[in-house]
């Protein structure tokens, strides 16, 4: 396989997903990930939520029910892994217990948004950015 061509992606520029109250929603993202909500409506009619943090964007369609997004998650990576998992015990957010894979010096783990929707938190010792 040769090099990526220079059109390939390189990087996720955001993710949609349904919420069924955007205003816990942005509350919510705000305190966990220090997203904030940008006012769209100067630009389009749009209804969808966006969230950022400059380099991380996240968007969000209302619906009336979660139903069809139940089984679904993505995945963040955290650069302080006892840092973030204190500011979640801060919060009062429960996680599930973090695993360890010693083979890559990694670890992860899940947590909810008031949705419902599942959010894994991976972190990777050895990773050079």
């Amino acid at each position: 396989m040769g090099p990526f061509p220079r059109n390939a992606p390189h990087s996720i520029h955001h993710v949609n997903f349904p919420t069924t109250d955007p205003d816990r929603t942005s509350e919510w993202y705000g305190k966990v990930f220090g997203l904030k909500r940008i006012d769209l409506s100067k630009f389009t009619n749009t209804k969808v939520l966006l969230l950022t943090r400059g380099n991380f964007d996240l968007h969000f369609t209302p619906v009336e029910d979660m139903d069809r997004m139940a089984p679904y998650h993505y995945a963040v990576e955290v650069e302080d892994w006892d840092g973030f998992l204190e500011h979640l015990e801060t919060l009062g957010i429960r996680y599930t217990r973090p695993v360890e894979r010693p083979q890559n010096n990694s670890k992860y783990s899940y947590i909810r948004d008031p949705d419902g929707t599942m959010i894994e938190l991976v972190y990777h010792g050895n990773r050079e950015w």
